[in-house]
């Protein structure tokens, strides 16, 4: 199956599904985190949706496709590190915190993969 949208790109509905379950789970942080650990963890999470999708469009070159990919990893792992705190705190039960934990391993491993074999994802 040839992938015409950034959208069918399964790392991506990863991405987008944990980042709404972010965003969801960050509804009950506590309003003293509303501008700092709420807003970081949401635009973090969002941000690895946002760098697939330039990746996707700058993929005739493929230098600039892998650094957004690049891009997308490093969002990726601040995520991860703001939901540690968000479960340090108290804020995020411990199951919830290893589901999200593991998907974001699942889609940091797919955006290593793809950055690695980016020659299958670019068009020259």
């Amino acid at each position: 199956m040839k992938i015409k949208h950034f959208r069918e790109l399964d790392v991506y509905q990863n991405a987008l599904t944990a980042a709404m379950e972010i965003f969801e789970i960050s509804k009950r942080f506590p309003n003293e985190e509303r501008f700092s650990l709420t807003d970081q963890i949401r635009r973090s999470s969002r941000s690895v949706c946002s760098n697939l999708s330039e990746a996707w469009r700058k993929r005739r070159y493929a230098a600039a496709f892998v650094s957004k990919l690049n891009d997308a990893e490093g969002e990726a792992a601040e995520t991860q590190v703001h939901l540690e705190f968000a479960s340090r705190c108290g804020y995020l039960d411990a199951a919830s915190f290893q589901r999200l934990d593991d998907a974001y391993d699942k889609i940091i491993g797919q955006l290593v993969n793809m950055a690695e074999h980016s020659e299958k994802w670019t068009t020259h």
